[in-house]
């Protein structure tokens, strides 16, 4: 990378029956290393020979080594474990982790020290290292607050959270919730009465519990009230003690409505906050309750605020280019708002018009 010459690195595993999965179909993700790193890997029996950038090259047997042992503790290894283990491996600060004998890279937190296990999906791990504090920030404090694009696994992960800690008994109870407020439309519009109005605002929700747990435990869940699922309205003069407690797209919220949830935490609640600061949906001039958490939070104790960014997104790598490509028109509108204060104001003259 830096005008060095390729280097070689010979990876040997023990176990040739995992092999299989952990190339790929096809050697696809082996392809996909090479492809994301610019090495070349060639197997040869148990061994796996690097080729490539002295970086990448370590970057490659990092990535390997982790999905290696991913499978050794019966965990599957599909394309989404395969970037992930490369986002890891090349992460700020993983070359100096490597140098001094971690795993884990930048987060100084290793994949496999936290995984959270849930009944449909089994072991889920981070696929970067902020998604890797963010979970250690979840499993630690008692308000978390997760902010960033879409796509950075934010509120799949919190639910993953909650999910886990329901049942291992640590909380009695579950309850998601987000503001019904969108982007263009209103509840009135919509056909049906009041529940059949919100859920649709609701369904991310829905969708990550269905990941976790098997659709029967789900509704059995929901219908006994260790689940619930409800409008930020519904939390107004609750107590939510045992509980885990998820507030997501907390950017829609306004200050009372933010300063209102937060203060639902009982004695052994947990609380996870979730948004996404470049998409507010409010009426122009509202103040975004989260903005407005961001700053009167700052250095309380116990509170955790875990920043994401395109890097950490882990959807289809599309959106990490839309992403940024947004990011850039933003940028460019700012910058052309600020050219056209600039100008100078045109001086009338003694007849009234402008000069140049």
């Amino acid at each position: 990378m830096n005008g060095q010459p390729d280097r070689r690195i010979d990876v040997q595993f023990e176990d040739n029956r995992l092999l299989p999965m952990l190339y790929g179909e096809h050697d696809r993700h082996l392809a996909r290393i090479e492809t994301l790193l610019g090495v070349s890997l060639i197997s040869r029996g148990n061994t796996l020979t690097v080729s490539g950038p002295p970086d990448a090259a370590e970057a490659a047997r990092a990535a390997l080594d982790s999905l290696y042992e991913r499978l050794t503790r019966g965990m599957a290894v599909g394309p989404g474990e395969v970037d992930g283990a490369v986002r890891m491996a090349t992460s700020p600060g993983a070359e100096e982790a490597r140098a001094a004998g971690g795993a884990g890279g930048g987060s100084g937190i290793t994949r496999a020290e936290i995984t959270l296990r849930t009944r449909k999906r089994g072991a889920i791990t981070p696929r970067s290292p902020m998604q890797a504090a963010y979970l250690q920030a979840l499993a630690e404090s008692e308000l978390v607050f997760g902010l960033g694009p879409a796509g950075t696994g934010k509120t799949y992960l919190a639910v993953a959270q909650a999910v886990a800690l329901l049942t291992t008994g640590q909380v009695d109870r579950i309850v998601l919730s987000r503001p019904a407020v969108e982007a263009g439309e209103r509840l009135g519009f919509l056909p049906g009465d009041l529940k059949e109005k919100v859920d649709p605002y609701l369904r991310p929700l829905y969708d990550a519990l269905h990941d976790m747990l098997p659709a029967e435990q789900v509704k059995k869940r929901l219908e006994s009230g260790e689940i619930e699922i409800a409008p930020l309205a519904f939390m107004r003069g609750r107590t939510l003690g045992n509980a885990f407690v998820i507030l997501d797209e907390a950017q829609n919220t306004t200050p009372m409505q933010m300063k209102m949830f937060l203060t639902r935490l009982g004695e052994g609640g947990r609380m996870a906050v979730t948004g996404d600061i470049s998409q507010i949906d409010l009426p122009s001039g509202t103040r975004s309750g989260l903005r407005d958490a961001l700053d009167i939070l700052k250095g309380v104790e116990g509170v955790r605020f875990v920043h994401f960014t395109d890097a950490d997104v882990v959807r289809h790598p599309m959106v990490a280019r839309i992403i940024r490509a947004y990011d850039r028109a933003d940028a460019q509108k700012l910058e052309n708002g600020r050219a056209e204060a600039a100008r100078p104001v045109p001086r009338p003259t003694s007849n009234g018009e402008g000069t140049p």
